[in-house]
């Protein structure tokens, strides 16, 4: 199994079929993240953050504005050990974040507000996988 990190979808299939309804039901975004040594802002800005800084600071305002958009931050945790598989690299944080369907999720990230705190996200990011998920149970 090869695994490329992305900070965007390369491929132009990839979007059209984000854009598709999805799965009924709540959808669970698993993003595998890792982070740049130092952030690199593309407008060139001079800055001390590390990618991971960088990277807070949109998932603070992402913890707002998914709310907007009936989701929510389900968790979040820093990876610290691989106990089973092989990979190359360890990513550096795992976090999942529920939305009420994958439309919901596209009109958060086409939002002003989303387009505004992502400029932290490209700068601290080296890659991420995003993994759409649907729940088989719910814990009550």
């Amino acid at each position: 199994m090869e695994v490329v990190n992305e900070v965007m979808p390369t491929s132009p299939g990839r979007i059209d079929e984000m854009m598709q309804p999805g799965p009924d039901g709540p959808i669970y975004m698993v993003n595998l993240l890792k982070f740049k040594d130092k952030a690199e802002y593309e407008d060139g800005r001079e800055t001390d953050l590390t990618g991971y800084e960088a990277y807070q600071l949109y998932g603070r305002a992402v913890m707002k504005i998914i709310q907007d958009y009936g989701g929510e931050i389900q968790f979040a945790a820093d990876v610290t050990f691989l106990a089973l598989g092989q990979v190359e690299e360890l990513w550096d944080e795992v976090a999942i974040a529920k939305y009420p369907n994958r439309g919901a999720l596209l009109a958060m990230s086409s939002s002003d507000e989303w387009r505004a705190a992502s400029v932290h996200r490209t700068a601290g990011l080296a890659g991420q996988l995003n993994i759409e998920t649907v729940a088989q149970f719910v814990r009550g």
